[in-house]
Parts: structure tokens; C-alpha cells; sequence
């Protein structure tokens, strides 16, 4: 499945603070047409709403937030299928190997961007986008590393994530605009569908 980044270009982050909403979630997503969903390890709610969102078999759960190996193996073996972090982990890289995962790793500059290419990965999150300068930033940094795809993630939303999405070095972008915790928090499955839809229609004017 993991084949459906590639093709719906838009990875949905979530950070959620009850697992019982992770269900709902799951539809939610797969009925917006984006059945793709990077559950960050931020709350305590985490790993069970891994375990539960990855019951649904037309979603696409991974990880995000990750710091350590063990991290992975516990989301892992909660189902998760990818695996992001914020910056590059060796340890996650060899966990992210022994397991048969994708790992993409967050990188910031040229030096983290060789660490990670130095150990196979083809696939980097460059993060936090906006902040580091955007899609300006990532087509300075990315020219030297011709054969490396990119997933921006952080500040990416519904106003600029066209720009990035234009980029032929990104596969896909990563946001929570479709996704947001109050969204999820208030049970508001309706308004993540209209949203997820809206996203998913980006990906067809670039």
C-alpha cells in the first residue's frame, strides 16, 4: 500500500488525544479519498489509535514523532506501515531496515541530507518547510541531490501546498490542515471529509 503516497501526493499528520476517535478517523479519511494517516507519537493516545486506525484495511497508518528504535517497533508492531521522524535517526534507519519499513527521515540541511542518503533512504522529510523558507529553500537545497525525492512537512497548508506539490523533486507533502486536533477533538468527521477532498483536489492541478 505504501505505493499510495506516491500516487495521492498528500500525507495527512495527526496528532490525537483519544484513541476512540482513531476509528472514525479511519473512515473519515478513506471517505475523503486520502486513506493515508502519519499518527505522531505526541500524546499518550498514540499507539492505541495506531492499533486501532490500522484495523481499517483501506487506511495507510504510519508513525511520526519517532526518536528512538524502540519507538518503531512499538508502532510497528501496533501496525504501522512508514515511518517518520523530525530529524535523522540512525537507530530508527537500522530499526526502519530490520523491519522492511519505509523511513523518512526529517532533515534540515545538506550535512543531515547526506547522513540519510549515506544509508539508502531516497525519500527525505524536509522539515519544518516553512520555517527553514519554504518552496524557495528546498529548490536551493535539494539542485546538489538530483535522484532524491522530497516530503515537506511543517506549515504546509491549504494555501500553499500547490507550490510545493509543483516541485518536481516532492512526491508528496505532508500536513495536518485536513486533520486538525480540535477537528478530531470535537468529533467533527464531516468538516475532515470536506477537507480531505479539498486536499486530494489539489494533487490534480499540478
Amino acid at each position: 500500500m505504501i505505493h499510495l503516497i506516491n500516487e495521492k501526493r498528500i500525507v495527512p499528520v495527526v496528532a490525537i488525544n483519544d484513541s476512540s476517535k482513531a476509528a472514525d478517523l479511519a473512515s473519515a479519511l478513506v471517505a475523503g479519498g486520502l486513506p493515508i494517516a502519519e499518527i505522531t507519537l505526541r500524546t499518550p493516545a498514540s499507539l492505541d489509535a495506531i492499533k486501532i486506525a490500522a484495523n481499517n484495511k483501506d487506511l495507510l497508518v504510519g508513525v511520526g514523532s519517532l526518536r528512538n528504535a524502540e519507538d518503531l517497533k512499538r508502532a510497528h508492531d501496533a501496525g504501522a506501515k512508514f515511518a517518520v521522524s523530525a530529524g535523522f535517526s540512525p537507530s530508527v534507519a537500522v530499526e526502519a531496515a530490520r523491519l522492511g519499513i519505509p523511513y523518512f527521515p526529517g532533515v534540515a540541511t545538506p550535512t543531515e541530507m547526506l547522513q540519510a542518503i549515506n544509508e539508502g533512504i531516497t525519500t527525505l522529510k524536509f522539515f519544518p518547510a516553512e520555517t527553514l523558507g519554504g518552496v524557495n529553500a528546498l529548490k536551493a537545497m535539494t539542485a546538489p541531490f538530483p535522484g532524491i525525492s522530497f516530503m515537506p512537512t511543517g506549515g504546509i497548508s491549504a494555501s500553499n501546498a500547490k507550490d510545493y506539490l509543483a516541485l518536481a523533486s516532492v512526491v508528496a507533502v505532508g500536513g495536518s490542515w485536513m486533520v486538525a486536533s480540535k477537528l478530531i477533538d470535537d468529533g467533527d468527521f464531516e468538516s475532515i471529509i470536506t477537507l480531505t477532498k479539498e486536499a486530494v483536489s489539489y494533487t490534480h492541478l499540478t
